[in-house]
């Protein structure tokens, strides 16, 4: 059995001002992709790095202004309605993955339309980036302490003070789970994938299929969100109403690419 560290969220302080560690992480996150993103940019055409450093400018005000509007709307709508100042508190945590990917995809297709190519160009770049976002993002959960899992008698699981019952409770540490699997993991699956030419759209699509699935297995180790709780048949929560989609959109997405393939090439050998 595994005993929480209690780690301070507050990484530096400096009179009143703070750097918390979830702040670090996204920075960490940003960081890692550019990195990795030049790499990728140096076997892709037309990318570069000047590009890659627009794109993710693109990319951070989609994740912030997506993922803290996600959370607001879909997990605790009430909360902020009553105390509209706490909507900065991002420090704090309270973001959406799901709503930070829809304003991803709407920073995507801007970028896309200001350099000339389509959307699922640019989404393949992006793509195998987003599972670092994901890790680092995942890490800044347990040490803010927040998001755990059920409570347990597994091996698996972690000693922690839990407020609510004034006592230390055995709960499955499922910030780590998800670091894991959508982190680690995750990046594996795209980074071998894209290593070859894809149909456009195909890197995205596996993305889809790939987070949505992990998300989807590991909710049923995560506590629903106490405002919610489960929203039907004692075990469906709200991460996988929203991560379900996902599954489909992103297996129909690699379908359909792939058939579009397909067919162009047999048209060429027709011609």
């Amino acid at each position: 059995m595994w005993h929480y560290p209690q780690i301070d969220p507050v990484a530096l302080a400096l009179g009143s001002f703070q750097i918390h560690w979830y702040g670090i992480m996204y920075l960490l996150a940003f960081g890692l992709g550019w990195f990795y993103g030049v790499r990728r940019a140096r076997k892709l055409e037309p990318w570069n790095s000047e590009m890659v450093g627009d794109l993710l400018f693109y990319v951070a005000l989609g994740v912030i202004l997506g993922g803290r509007i996600g959370y607001i709307l879909f997990y605790d709508f009430a909360h902020y309605s009553q105390n509209p100042l706490d909507v900065l508190k991002v420090w704090q945590g309270g973001m959406s993955f799901h709503g930070g990917l829809l304003g991803v995809t709407v920073a995507m297709a801007l970028f896309a339309r200001k350099i000339g190519q389509n959307l699922f160009q640019v989404a393949d770049f992006v793509a195998p980036l987003i599972p670092i976002g994901l890790l680092t993002g995942r890490i800044g959960n347990f040490i803010n302490g927040e998001l755990w899992g059920k409570v347990t008698d597994s091996p698996w699981g972690m000693a922690v003070y839990d407020p609510q019952v004034q006592a230390v409770v055995i709960k499955y540490p499922t910030q780590l789970l998800q670091a894991l699997l959508e982190g680690l993991v995750l990046f594996i699956i795209l980074a071998i994938y894209a290593r070859k030419p894809r149909p456009a759209g195909a890197i995205a699509g596996l993305f889809l299929v790939g987070y949505g699935s992990f998300r989807f297995v590991a909710e049923f180790y995560r506590m629903p969100d106490a405002q919610l709780g489960y929203l039907a048949w004692n075990w469906l929560t709200m991460g996988q109403v929203l991560s379900l989609p996902m599954v489909l959109v992103g297996a129909g997405l690699m379908v359909w690419v792939y058939r579009r393939q397909s067919r162009r090439a047999q048209t060429q050998k027709v011609g």
